[in-house]
């Protein structure tokens, strides 16, 4: 998934960025209010991190203005301003979670997992899919107790899939969502199509993969 970080703490930015990549996820970095409204008007996000204590603006008002054009996002504060007042503002403009600084990266990641897992109505880590288990969490595909290997990015683009069951994916939301921004992957169509081709492969030989569609000249989408 990709994370937008508009944090103008460098050091704490970079140890989001370090921490949440090794966690697979995908992020963009903004240190100011403008950046961060760029980078927002440009790209999509699953994520969007905000400090409210930015040098050019309040992260209030960032959130106020990118919360129409990203309702699929979710929206956690950072912030050093703890008051209840700040908390209720935010809360009521739109923000999922509120978290106070100093704050442990893993407490991050395990809010961000369980608004994830509401956000996609999933009760347990262990997904279903035809004859096949996905455990999000451990990054596993399984087959009657056979683990499938599959590569990082055919993971990533088989859980994306799953976690947006029912709904068709173009390519270019599938690339930008797993793999970043366009620019940053030198985007191809071809390089989904070869990813789904592998997975259709290795499931294939062990169990039908019906439910994943190609919708022509559109994208994919796991139907369920």
């Amino acid at each position: 998934m990709k994370v937008l970080i508009i944090e103008d703490e460098k050091t704490l930015a970079y140890e989001m960025e370090t921490f949440l990549k090794k966690a697979f996820y995908v992020c963009d970095l903004a240190h100011t209010f403008h950046d961060g409204l760029e980078k927002a008007q440009i790209n999509s996000y699953d994520f969007i991190l905000i400090d409210l204590g930015l040098p050019d603006g309040d992260g209030l008002d960032i959130l106020k203005k990118i919360k129409k054009s990203h309702p699929e996002a979710v929206f956690i504060i950072i912030t050093a301003r703890g008051n209840l007042e700040d908390k209720i503002t935010g809360l009521d403009l739109g923000a999922d979670d509120y978290l106070a600084k100093p704050f442990y990266l893993l407490e991050l990641q395990s809010r961000m997992q369980a608004i994830a897992r509401r956000k996609f109505n999933v009760q347990d880590e262990l997904l279903t899919i035809g004859d096949f288990e996905i455990d999000i969490q451990k990054r596993l595909v399984i087959h009657n107790k056979q683990e499938i290997e599959l590569s990082r990015k055919e993971f990533d683009l088989l859980s994306y899939l799953l976690l947006h069951k029912n709904r068709v994916l173009t390519r270019m939301q599938l690339s930008e969502h797993i793999w970043g921004t366009f620019a940053d992957v030198d985007y191809d169509s071809n390089y989904i199509d070869a990813h789904i081709k592998n997975i259709r492969k290795k499931l294939n030989v062990l169990a039908s993969t019906e439910w994943l569609e190609t919708v022509r000249g559109v994208g994919y989408r796991i139907r369920k």
